[in-house]
C-alpha cells in the first residue's frame, strides 16, 4: 500500500498538529523545495523546515492557495 505524497504550493494555509507558543496553529507557506518556509499568520515569525517533517506536523489544509495558469 503506496500512501500519498500531499503537495504543498505558494500560498496555502496549513494547520499544524502542535500550536505555535504565540498561540496560533496556522501557518502560511511562502517558499517550496527541500525545505518549507512557512510563516505563522497569528505572529509573523518564518520558519524553515524540511520536507519529510513538514509532512508529519501538518494536521491538515486550511485554505488552498490560486494556482494560475
Amino acid at each position: 500500500m503506496i500512501k500519498e505524497i500531499p503537495r504543498y504550493n505558494l500560498g496555502d494555509i496549513l494547520e499544524f498538529k502542535k500550536t505555535h507558543p504565540c498561540g496560533g496553529k496556522a501557518w502560511k507557506v511562502i517558499r517550496t523545495g527541500v525545505d518549507f518556509k512557512v510563516e505563522c499568520t497569528t505572529c509573523g515569525r518564518v520558519v524553515m523546515i524540511p520536507r519529510i517533517d513538514l509532512r508529519k506536523k501538518v494536521k491538515k489544509v486550511l485554505e488552498r492557495a490560486e494556482i494560475p495558469e
